[in-house]
């Protein structure tokens, strides 16, 4: 029988690692406002994430989110947006030999051919927007690269999955922004949304959607997780959706330990919980529609096996052991989100002049 780590390693020599979610930036500012220092160090007493685990986990590509909470704010969250993005562009900064600023998917190749990490920057939620698409526009051309259409709550856009429902879907405004993202080649992303907003978004999209970090609800019944009738439609969008490790989102037995205040023992949540997500995922979207977003950094907890970003060759591995090629396990790593890039690059290079 083929190695299952040989396999792993044939798969990510085609493609690295190219995750969907990381609240890297987010918990720089929360833990050392933005400090950059050691970063290329050990830091795993303190984060998911460093330089030399993203090695570790073959890690070619980052969707890093520029998200900031949403407290009704207003514009300060635009300001604190441009925090966020600055964060992003200082790291790379700081540590040039490790990461690249990155807009297109040959900005990936390029980052892969120098060993760096292609550091895209994604804004999570429409209160970032603080009801202006000039203020997209300017993301637009400060590198955005993908927008979440809600956070944890419902804005004047779209419904959010886990906030009382304003307009049944997308509102008359939120149909004009998923126009103006596809016009300005920003991806969609649809994690955190509404099933209604889903299926809205589809309805009105003409370029390819994502699900930035959201799992499979057939399989863990979590409102954050995507519905089968909704994966059943991804090959003709030709989206992706990129599973995530938030253990509950993926194991029914944590989510309802959490519901219940988190009494009795914590549930043991593993890669193989992850891994039974990507195969749903797979058997209802197809592999061309899959990918990864783990949202390290972005929760306290992760799974057994995934408790850092060192941690994507072990999810990679147990699927080799369940009969995954490795022309699928590149397709899931990374080649499936570096096609969606290809397919709206064009349009979001216009969107700088």
């Amino acid at each position: 029988m083929t190695d299952a780590a040989a396999i792993v390693r044939d798969a990510l020599a085609r493609h690295p690692i190219i995750d969907g979610h990381n609240d890297w930036p987010w918990a720089l500012r929360e833990q050392r406002d933005g400090a950059l220092d050691g970063l290329d160090g050990d830091q795993s007493a303190h984060f998911h994430t460093d330089v030399p685990r993203l090695g570790k986990g073959g890690v070619g590509g980052q969707f890093w989110s520029v998200y900031v909470e949403d407290r009704g704010a207003g514009a300060e969250h635009v300001r604190e947006t441009l925090e966020q993005i600055d964060v992003v562009q200082r790291l790379a900064t700081r540590y040039p030999q490790h990461f690249a600023l990155a807009r297109t998917a040959d900005d990936v190749e390029a980052a892969r051919r120098s060993g760096k990490v292609a550091s895209f920057l994604g804004a999570e939620g429409s209160h970032q927007l603080d009801g202006s698409l000039a203020v997209l526009q300017q993301y637009a051309r400060l590198g955005v690269r993908y927008l979440t259409l809600t956070h944890w709550r419902t804005s004047e856009f779209a419904d959010s999955a886990t906030d009382d429902p304003r307009h049944g879907g997308l509102s008359d405004l939120g149909r004009q922004l998923v126009r103006e993202l596809n016009r300005l080649g920003m991806l969609v992303d649809l994690s955190h949304v509404a099933e209604t907003t889903m299926r809205d978004a589809l309805d009105e999209a003409s370029a390819p959607v994502i699900f930035s970090h959201s799992s499979c609800r057939a399989v863990t019944d979590h409102v954050r997780n995507v519905p089968d009738d909704v994966l059943q439609r991804m090959p003709e969008n030709g989206g992706v959706v990129m599973i995530t490790f938030v253990p509950q989102f993926v194991s029914n037995d944590y989510r309802e330990w959490l519901a219940a205040g988190r009494e009795g023992v914590k549930p043991r949540v593993t890669v193989a919980d992850v891994a039974d997500h990507v195969e749903h995922a797979r058997a209802v979207a197809g592999v061309d529609h899959i990918g990864l977003g783990g949202d390290f950094d972005g929760t306290p907890d992760m799974p057994v096996g995934l408790e850092s970003v060192a941690g994507y060759p072990a999810l990679l591995e147990e699927l080799a052991r369940r009969g995954w090629s490795a022309d699928d396990l590149a397709a899931l790593a990374g080649g499936n989100t570096l096609r969606v890039l290809r397919a709206t690059d064009v349009a979001f290079e216009a969107s700088r002049v």
